[in-house]
């Protein structure tokens, strides 16, 4: 099992639970005390759980936490490929494309480098540095005006008015959190705001969440569930919780972390 695998495995054990020994722990993943307290350690230091003696808890976190883009982007990597590499397919030359901000959504940019002929409208200063890095006189960048967020997103009312000028063709948005309540959901009123905006410029609204989001609630609700015409999320998401997704969106995508390195002929698995 790949570290990454296990520091997976780690948290969603403390998110069923709210909390865990190393003593289950090296019982469950057949690992040394060593290692999972190595892991223990690397994750705490992500912010995703909090270690106390003899294990971990759940960090407590709060809806209007809202961690530095710094900090979530060494997160859940191999995930956010994967499902970067799915969200690919669904991109095809000529499109006019929105980005919301996010580490999923900046990863997914990377890929978009390649693509000819495109117009991305985003609020993300980050994806866009992505392609002023290496630009092409094929593909136009419009980066939205706003105040910046923790997370390096551009919101307010700037933001909004420069998307509600536009029509989308496919939408892509990371999220803080999903739940079958709240919906799709962000730790800022005002990123909410600006996200609201994005989905009603778009013919098609293409959530990116790893597992990690599940459960999870921020302060403000962006769009309900059944809102997504397609939501692509990982296998690390548990059976039962796909199941229920799957009753809401569109077309829920699961991907496998991993497999999309042989490229973008190895599709996802779309669950009925």
């Amino acid at each position: 099992m790949l570290a990454s695998q296990r520091r997976s495995r780690i948290l969603d054990e403390v998110r069923r639970s709210g909390a865990v020994r190393v003593s289950s722990l090296v019982e469950h993943l057949g690992v040394s005390d060593m290692t999972v307290r190595r892991d223990l350690e690397m994750l705490a230091q992500e912010g995703t759980l909090r270690k106390v003696h003899g294990g971990a808890v759940l960090p407590g976190a709060r809806s209007t936490d809202e961690p530095g883009f710094a900090a979530k982007s060494h997160q859940q990597t191999p995930e956010k490929e994967a499902i970067a590499a799915e969200a690919l397919r669904l991109v095809e030359p000529g499109m006019a494309l929105g980005i919301s901000g996010g580490t999923t959504t900046w990863t997914f940019a990377r890929l978009l480098r390649d693509v000819p002929d495109i117009t991305v409208v985003t609020n993300s200063t980050q994806v866009a540095d992505m392609f002023s890095r290496e630009p092409r006189p094929d593909q136009t960048v419009v980066l939205t005006g706003g105040t910046r967020t923790p997370s390096d997103s551009l919101v307010g009312p700037f933001a909004v008015s420069a998307i509600r000028s536009v029509n989308l063709d496919v939408v892509f948005m990371g999220v803080h959190g999903m739940d079958p309540d709240s919906g799709f959901t962000t730790p800022s009123l005002m990123e909410a705001e600006t996200d609201r905006a994005f989905v009603d410029a778009t013919r098609r609204f293409v959530v990116l969440a790893d597992h990690t989001k599940y459960s999870v609630r921020g302060i403000s609700t962006i769009a309900g569930i059944d809102a997504a015409d397609v939501l692509i999320t990982d296998s690390g998401l548990a059976e039962e919780h796909r199941n229920g997704l799957a009753e809401r969106v569109g077309d829920l995508v699961v991907v496998r972390p991993g497999e999309h390195a042989r490229g973008a002929d190895a599709p996802g698995e779309p669950t009925a």
